[in-house]
């Protein structure tokens, strides 16, 4: 007995790799039924048999046998003189079983079984596409580069799904060319309104990214022994951490860090040369701040809780490794802590200060500037150092820098 071979009848099936036999029979088996209810007003006297293993499908219909001439539903009874046509030795009441072949279907409901089963399809696989991702929100994933626009990567996974990587989610320095291998977590999943199709969405900017990173390069980390308390990011510049371990026996920096650096040298190369500050958290808010400012030394602090501000008092010489470059240090700290970090220079005199931009009226601005450009900013911090090292600093005539620092002691005299 022939039956209907979907895979011959509908050849484009062969292309849906990411569904699974019984579920694409069971797909096929809702679509025929569908049809089924379209062409015969019901599906309650059909059976659709789908054989998984050979590929095809059997489409049976049950009639009950009744006298000539007392037919009142043709779908669902059959008159018994057309009955022993298909078997002799029927009798009234009994129920009559006939296949229904494709040729049985017309042109234009083969075209409608088909476009159904399609659009079935697709739906199916986008669904699962969502909620496979939707599961996999904040893991990191290897994909391939398979087209670099100018707002966007498009990267591919191991099952050839579309995973978009937007510009504002790269690192400044990322540098992509097709067939590129490339990590990423994955930051968001969503419908997209237009398409109803799912939206991958990945990121290399996201704290989450550097977190995974230390989660798959430090045991530690990865077995609940280090908590990572919080990230801070500039992609691509500068990071702090803040990891901490309930074991005494175990130094959360330490393990972080690697022996000469060996753990954390990978994950600077994956963030394209990212420096990150692997801090010691604590409760206590002087320490952790004292502790975020690193590699600065401050020498004193002052904590407005109500206001969540800091003043933090330093040599001279800290203020611009306080600051960083960019400004990045004291960002990243007054961020990881909660608190805003005023800056001060500590001094023996009275800490009144002076901007050197108000001397402009009596230095010329071209050799502010030249103060400027080795960190001296204020009166105090070109006074703080001595004739000869503002020489050497500033490629200054001597005469000249002596005239400036008169002008200066004037100024607190």
């Amino acid at each position: 007995m022939e039956h209907i071979n979907l895979v011959e009848t509908f050849s484009e099936f062969k292309e849906f790799k990411n569904i699974d036999r019984e579920t694409m029979m069971r797909i096929i088996e809702d679509v025929f039924k569908h049809m089924l209810v379209k062409k015969y007003g019901s599906d309650e006297n059909f059976s659709v048999i789908v054989n998984i293993d050979k590929g095809d499908l059997e489409i049976w219909r049950n009639r009950e046998i009744v006298e000539d001439g007392e037919v009142e539903d043709e779908n669902s009874q059959i008159a018994y003189s057309e009955a022993i046509k298909i078997e002799p030795d029927f009798e009234v009441g009994e129920e009559v079983s006939e296949e229904i072949k494709m040729k049985d279907f017309g042109r234009r409901e083969i075209l409608a079984i088909r476009q159904n089963l399609m659009s079935k399809i697709q739906e199916y696989e986008k669904d699962s596409i969502f909620k496979k991702y939707k599961e996999k929100i904040g893991e990191i994933i290897t994909g391939e580069v398979y087209q670099v626009w100018k707002k966007e990567i498009l990267v591919l996974d191991d099952e050839y799904i579309e995973l978009s990587l937007p510009r504002s989610e790269q690192i400044p320095s990322d540098f992509y060319r097709k067939g590129d291998t490339i990590r990423a977590v994955v930051s968001k999943v969503y419908i997209d309104e237009k398409t109803h199709s799912p939206v991958i969405v990945l990121s290399r900017t996201s704290p989450v990214f550097l977190e995974r990173l230390f989660e798959s390069e430090v045991p530690e980390v990865y077995d609940g022994l280090i908590t990572i308390r919080n990230i801070v990011r500039v992609p691509g510049e500068r990071a702090k951490i803040a990891v901490e371990s309930y074991d005494d026996r175990i130094d959360p920096v330490g393990a972080c860090v690697g022996m000469k650096g060996s753990r954390i040298h990978g994950i600077v190369r994956e963030l394209r040369n990212e420096n990150i500050d692997v801090i010691n958290y604590t409760s206590n808010p002087s320490l952790y701040i004292t502790r975020a400012l690193s590699p600065a030394k401050i020498t004193s602090l002052h904590i407005n809780e109500e206001e969540k501000r800091v003043e933090v008092y330093m040599k001279p010489d800290q203020v611009s490794l306080v600051i960083g470059k960019g400004g990045y240090n004291i960002k990243l700290a007054s961020r990881l802590t909660g608190y805003e970090i005023d800056v001060y220079r500590d001094s023996d005199i009275d800490n009144e200060d002076v901007d050197l931009q108000e001397f402009s009226d009596e230095i010329d601005q071209w050799i502010i500037d030249v103060f400027k450009g080795i960190g001296c900013d204020t009166a105090r911090s070109v006074l703080d150092l001595s004739i000869e090292e503002l020489t050497h600093r500033t490629d200054l005539e001597e005469e000249t820098i002596r005239e400036v620092l008169k002008i200066l002691k004037a100024e607190f005299e």
